[in-house]
């Protein structure tokens, strides 16, 4: 018999998922339990408009991450720092620091978890990579000046 799931079942499949399990299971198992209902017409034309629509969100969310990497790929951001009279900075350039100053530059909002970079303690050019999605990964350049 065909079942469409649930919820995840251990050996059968995770939620949402088509799949051909005995007779007996479904009626004496799965739908008691509220696990899983059978595929039946109507609930096949719910599990492929659901699919779909998971389908077309991902799509759209890859494509915004892309508008995002054309606005920011191989740019150049500029921080301000304080340095004492050695030229050592005080504290460092975080992650948090350059994802406040991207989205101020580009409008653009970016998570600082997004950004991967070591903390800059001193003066120069430094890289940077902003992950925008799975796959898409832009490259920036930071300059860290007085």
């Amino acid at each position: 018999m065909k079942v469409i799931l649930l919820a995840d079942v251990k050996g059968h499949g995770k939620k949402g998922e088509l799949c051909n399990v005995s007779d007996g299971y479904a009626r004496n198992f799965l739908f008691p339990k509220k696990l899983a209902i059978e595929a039946d017409a109507t609930a096949m034309n719910e599990l492929r408009n659901r699919e779909n629509a998971a389908a077309h969100h991902k799509a759209e969310e890859e494509a915004a991450a892309r508008a995002v990497y054309d606005k920011i790929n191989g740019k150049d951001v500029v921080i301000k720092a304080k340095a004492g009279a050695s030229g050592k900075l005080f504290g460092a350039v975080t992650s948090k620091e350059v994802a406040a100053e991207i989205s101020r530059l580009f409008s653009v909002t970016i998570d600082k978890k997004k950004v991967s970079m070591n903390d800059i303690k001193s003066f120069g050019q430094f890289s940077a990579d902003v992950k925008l999605y799975s796959g898409i990964t832009a490259k920036i350049n930071v300059v860290v000046s007085e």
